[in-house]
């Protein structure tokens, strides 16, 4: 693990106004000091005044979204370029909920990878199988599938993370067993490794997501090519996302 540090990441979805900046401070204090790197993924609207509000001791500010031109007559988009203005360091690309209600295919997620890329952001690449394809045993088919189409050929350990989320464990109180993750994580890393190199593949963070909290992060963060977490509901609270970071924090004293 020394040449990975870990990430806890908070999607926010659809979620948050500028009443919410005091639970991002919240955040922001509480996550001074700590070893492991913290970021949160905002609406569009409350990016620039969190990048304001927070001490950027720690804390980074990102969306979840953006459009793959920089600019153009795309009514109601948003380009890499234009978040990076409003203070967005990271973004992620390829959520299941966008690559489902909006048909985001991998050629499309790769495209606004590279945009991303290109405008001197790190990406968060979502991939993860339906709860249909687990049951008839694709998991891993899938799942790489999604990150060789997905994942740039510029892409590297510096601007690019993965993010394993079974769509079926988002936002359920479901996960996957631990042995069932540490073998998705194996097949992911041993994929970037045929497609980038090994020692890319030893440095690129790979997170897991879906229903994670404080009282089963311990047993994910244990294993070896997981490298952090991609968290939903429960970054909305100080204290619920901070209880994962904290769990995180022990494999670091």
């Amino acid at each position: 693990m020394d040449l990975r540090k870990h990430l806890i990441a908070g999607n926010w979805k659809m979620n948050g106004t500028l009443d919410s900046i005091t639970e991002i401070l919240k955040i922001d204090k509480l996550c001074n000091g700590c070893e492991v790197d913290i970021a949160l993924c905002v609406p569009n609207t409350i990016i620039s005044k969190a990048n304001e509000t927070i001490s950027h001791k720690k804390l980074v500010i990102g969306a979840q979204n953006c459009h793959h031109d920089e600019s153009g007559a795309y009514t109601g988009d948003v380009s890499a370029k234009m978040l990076k203005d409003a203070g967005a360091k990271i973004i992620i690309v390829g959520h299941s909920e966008r690559r489902q209600a909006y048909k985001e295919t991998n050629e499309i997620v790769n495209k606004k990878a590279v945009s991303i890329i290109k405008s001197d952001i790190q990406t968060i690449i979502c991939i993860g199988e339906t709860e249909e394809e687990k049951n008839m045993g694709l998991t891993n088919k899938i799942v790489c599938t999604q990150l060789e189409n997905s994942m740039p050929s510029i892409s590297d350990e510096n601007n690019t993370i993965i993010a394993y989320e079974p769509i079926w464990a988002i936002g359920t109180g479901r996960i996957p067993s631990i042995r069932e993750i540490e073998v998705v994580h194996k097949e992911l890393r041993s994929l970037v490794s045929k497609i980038k190199g090994k020692d890319i593949a030893n440095k690129m963070r790979i997170l897991y997501g879906g229903s994670v909290k404080a009282n089963n992060a311990k047993d994910i963060f244990d294993l070896d090519d997981v490298d952090g977490a991609l968290v939903g509901g429960a970054s909305l609270n100080s204290e619920e996302f901070m209880g994962i970071i904290n769990v995180c924090q022990v494999l670091y004293k």
